[in-house]
């Protein structure tokens, strides 16, 4: 048999559809932070659909929060929450016009996992 025409079966995206907060934040927890990888990843593939753009990267976000010892973690909660909001005024939803401020003051206290729950339930809103 020859591997000539193996191609691998592509990855499917993250679905459209509402997340349960709760849940996700356990498995967070119990993973010591390692599924929050996937939660911000789902996070940011979810904005990008709704923008109708690639405003999020999750391997530059990867790469720069480390490099820069999460301070580009920073400026990435502020994005997202600005983002959330775009997706709001363009849907129609009530827009939290403090969001952006909130998630990088609970990134600064060491609660970013906070930020993204509210991001979530923002997101789930719209969804």
């Amino acid at each position: 048999m020859s591997d000539a025409g193996y191609r691998p079966e592509p990855i499917e995206p993250p679905q459209m559809q509402e997340v349960s907060i709760a849940l996700y934040l356990v498995v967070t927890l119990l993973t010591c932070g390692l599924f929050n990888l996937y939660w911000n990843y789902r996070q940011m593939f979810v904005c990008n659909e709704l923008l109708e753009r690639d405003e999020f990267s999750w391997p530059l976000w990867l790469l720069l929060s480390i490099v820069t010892c999460g301070i580009y973690h920073l400026f990435y909660q502020f994005k997202m929450g600005a983002a959330i909001n775009e997706i709001q005024d363009r849907r129609g939803v009530p827009v939290t016009r403090d969001l952006p401020v909130i998630s990088v003051v609970a990134a600064i206290l060491g609660f970013g996992v906070v930020a993204d729950c509210i991001h979530q339930h923002e997101l789930n809103k719209i969804l």
